[in-house]
């Protein structure tokens, strides 16, 4: 009995010291993300790669992460976007972000003159100005988050994402798994027939593809349609 209070008493230090070590972890890990995401004022961010790659999932964690540190943000789509939401950014895992759904790269300019974080998703389907638009925001201190297909179903580069990602400080390529292979994919593999360069759809009317099953799946169909002739 004698021994127990003083075995009792350490116990309690220690769990003091325990208890207050990992509050002030939390807390300087806390800090440290709201200090982090404030030093990424002035920059362009572009986060490109194939259909089901994660991009907007990415872009929706980097605009979640600006608002815990207390950043203002602002997210928009192109108005054509309207395949899980006519407002929302949704990923396609079902994660979802407020946006405003915009017509011209010169609409962002003129409402996010006073955000501190700008996100942009589907950027391959804006106009070439948009190009100018992520460079003058980055020019006047504020974050930019742009992700888009930086190929199109053909395998040729889309739209001005060649150009976001040379003017970008930093440039994130994510991959999307090849559904025939397992390796990592490389582009959207339309499965659909139809040569129009802007299709909106999903699973139904595309694939993600490796380098090698995206171009026997093209010689396939190329073989099919001389058939046809």
């Amino acid at each position: 009995m004698f021994m127990f209070f003083p075995c009792f008493y350490s116990f309690l230090i220690g769990k003091y010291y325990f208890c207050r070590v990992n509050i002030n972890q939390e807390i300087m890990t806390s800090f440290s993300d709201k200090n982090g995401e404030m030093m990424r004022r002035g920059r362009v961010e572009v986060i490109c790669g194939s259909m089901f790659s994660g991009k907007t999932e990415e872009l929706i964690r980097r605009m979640k992460r600006a608002k815990f540190a207390r950043q203002s943000v602002e997210i928009f789509k192109p108005c054509i976007d309207t395949r899980y939401s006519d407002e929302d950014v949704v990923s396609h895992e079902g994660n979802s972000i407020h946006s405003t759904p915009v017509d011209s790269s010169a609409s962002i300019l003129l409402l996010g003159s006073d955000t501190e974080v700008i996100g942009i998703d589907e950027a391959q389907f804006f106009d070439d100005n948009i190009v100018n638009v992520c460079n003058e925001l980055a020019n006047r201190g504020i974050r930019v988050i742009v992700a888009g297909l930086d190929l199109d179903f053909k395998g040729e580069p889309f739209g001005p994402m060649p150009a976001l990602c040379a003017i970008a400080d930093e440039v994130s390529k994510v991959h999307a798994i090849c559904v025939k292979c397992g390796a990592l994919a490389y582009v959207s593999h339309r499965t659909v027939e139809s040569d129009k360069r802007v299709l909106l759809g999903e699973k139904m009317e595309y694939e993600p593809l490796c380098r090698e099953c995206y171009n026997k799946a093209r010689n396939e169909e190329d073989i099919l349609r001389q058939k046809n002739i």
